[in-house]
């Protein structure tokens, strides 16, 4: 059974606050991708072109980064998509949930697979599961008592090329470490469209745990940035609110990813 529900969210009136919000908040779940180190340590880079809400029962939408325990985060999450307007989501799609560790980790032996779904799409408004194939159904995160570790979610755009090596194309492979960016580049997945991530912390944090140093970036590279409220989809915008400074442009600052509570938080100041 698949534990999944996709909407695509679309906007339907012109550039409006609203519009100008999702791009804020693109650029902003890059900035968060970069502050944790989940690009470089885990892909080389991140260009989203749409987002993604992970909500788990009990706790709601998470802010990226968001601390949970292993019980929050034991049933699987619905999955909403929000796309600015124009943006085409037709065909298929590939979902990946991976651990790649705490920061500094080295994953160039493999990151841990928690979920991996082909075959997904996105037929209007909501998830098509016909032809979706879970290859490894949700598993919730169960790390060790190393530290804060960085759970990915990743929506890959997956061609008609589309071809995953023998060992990925039945369904029903349970948990296991294995290259995500291989089996991206070699079964041919398109980019990374969209994704978030979450941390699950067991035990204290070790003593000289490699943090991330903030971001700071006084221009975005997004064509309007102003105003404030929610996104195209109607939901809060939980993490971010935009203003400007003196010059006009916005500013977005991203604390470290686990900083006290083991939280990414975004300010746009």
């Amino acid at each position: 059974m698949l534990f999944l529900s996709v909407v695509a969210s679309f906007a339907l009136i012109p550039l409006t606050a609203a519009q100008q919000n999702i791009n804020l908040e693109l650029a902003a779940i890059k900035a968060h991708f970069q502050q944790s180190l989940l690009v470089p340590e885990l892909i080389e880079a991140f260009n989203p072109t749409a987002l993604i809400t992970v909500n788990y029962p009990g706790v709601g939408d998470i802010t990226p980064g968001q601390l949970l325990t292993k019980d929050q985060a034991t049933p699987a999450p619905t999955i909403t998509v929000t796309a600015p307007s124009g943006t085409d989501l037709d065909g298929n799609y590939t979902l990946a949930l991976v651990d790649p560790g705490p920061v500094g980790s080295d994953s160039s032996g493999g990151v841990t697979r928690h979920w991996l779904v082909n075959g997904l799409m996105i037929d209007g408004t909501s998830l098509n599961n016909a032809t979706a194939i879970a290859i490894t159904e949700y598993a919730g995160p169960a790390p060790p008592p190393d530290g804060p570790h960085r759970y990915a979610f990743l929506l890959y755009a997956q061609p008609a090329t589309f071809a995953p090596p023998a060992e990925f194309s039945q369904p029903n492979i349970g948990v296991s470490t294995f290259d995500v960016n291989a089996y991206a580049q070699g079964s041919g997945l398109g980019a990374i469209i969209a994704g978030n991530y979450i941390t699950v912390q067991e035990g204290e944090v070790p003593a000289g745990l490699q943090s991330t140093s903030a971001v700071v970036t006084s221009t975005l590279s997004v064509a309007s940035t102003s105003g404030s409220g929610t996104a195209s989809s109607g939901r809060p915008s939980a993490t971010t609110t935009s203003g400007a400074n003196a010059n006009g442009a916005s500013t977005l600052i991203v604390s470290p990813f686990w900083a006290l509570a083991g939280l990414a938080m975004m300010i746009l100041a």
